[in-house]
């Protein structure tokens, strides 16, 4: 029986070329018949990729044989079967992750320039035991109505280009002084994030290193974290072990659920948390629920 596994990665490295490293990629995933999604840019690597084990470990060991790529912390995960990823897409973007501000980020051969301090999931603690911490996520959302670490500032953010309205708002000043610890699902977000963060006047920025995944993997659900992740594949989302806390609400009955499914109006792209029983009917966002009542009216 096939073991099938999936890799989270990035690297924040200058690439000269980045289209050279697009063909470079894509060819390779093709070879080894892996799917998955990988943005390229001036700024290095970012990735999700997986598919049979061995040829996930091929995978790992051809791109790390690139000098730029050589330390790359690549972060393991369970996958399903196939059809976890049943397209490849390797793309070149003008930012490794989409703030809509491509001229702020800078990065040398050790990564992204003036950011938080990084901290190993033990090195969280060690922080969280020592000081008053405010975790502050760098993720979309909706992606923390089904998890989140305790008692975290989740940003009204749909997308990530949505963080720079949010931090010059003026509602998270009063963390300006005060020891705050981003995280996002792998690390690459609160790589740019925890930068911006520190160039609008935050004083004292942190960043989970490898984030929730690296924490998951360390501590499970005994730690500071609660409920699943959310995923951008077909796995939607997973867990760290068979206690994790279930702390979503099906959008549609209230129903505690951590399932993650697409708004049924094909022109949205919300994410809805639904359960199981309601999983099987038309799934609609609030905004289009209320568009229908104006309609009927």
């Amino acid at each position: 029986m096939a073991i099938y596994k999936v890799l989270l990665y990035y690297a924040f490295t200058p690439l000269a070329d980045p289209e050279a490293v697009r063909l470079w990629q894509r060819d390779l995933c093709e070879s080894l018949g892996l799917g998955g999604r990988i943005l390229i840019s001036p700024d290095g690597i970012n990735g999700t990729v997986g598919g049979e084990l061995d040829a996930v470990k091929k995978y790992r060991r051809k791109t790390r044989e690139y000098p730029a790529f050589e330390d790359i912390d690549f972060k393991w995960s369970e996958g399903n079967s196939p059809d976890d990823f049943p397209r490849l897409q390797v793309r070149v973007r003008d930012e490794l992750v989409g703030f809509g501000a491509p001229g702020e980020l800078e990065v040398d051969e050790r990564g992204v320039v003036g950011g938080g301090t990084h901290l190993t999931p033990e090195q969280l603690h060690d922080l969280v035991a020592e000081k008053n911490v405010t975790f502050f996520d760098g993720r979309n959302r909706w992606e923390a109505e089904i998890g989140r670490f305790t008692n975290a500032v989740v940003p009204e953010t749909k997308t990530s280009k949505d963080f720079v309205t949010e931090l010059e708002s003026g509602r998270y000043d009063h963390l300006k002084n005060q020891p705050v610890v981003t995280y996002c699902t792998g690390g690459v977000r609160c790589e740019v994030l925890s930068a911006m963060m520190i160039k609008r006047g935050f004083t004292d920025v942190y960043q989970l290193d490898g984030g929730i995944v690296r924490y998951g993997e360390k501590f499970g659900d005994s730690g500071l974290w609660e409920g699943a992740l959310y995923m951008f594949d077909n796995r939607k989302a997973v867990t760290f072990s068979e206690d994790a806390a279930v702390i979503g609400r099906c959008s549609q009955c209230g129903e505690p659920s951590s399932r993650m499914e697409n708004c049924s109006d094909l022109a949205c792209r919300t994410q809805l948390v639904v359960c199981d029983g309601c999983a099987s009917g038309g799934l609609y966002c609030a905004h289009h629920r209320a568009a229908e009542t104006l309609v009927s009216r």
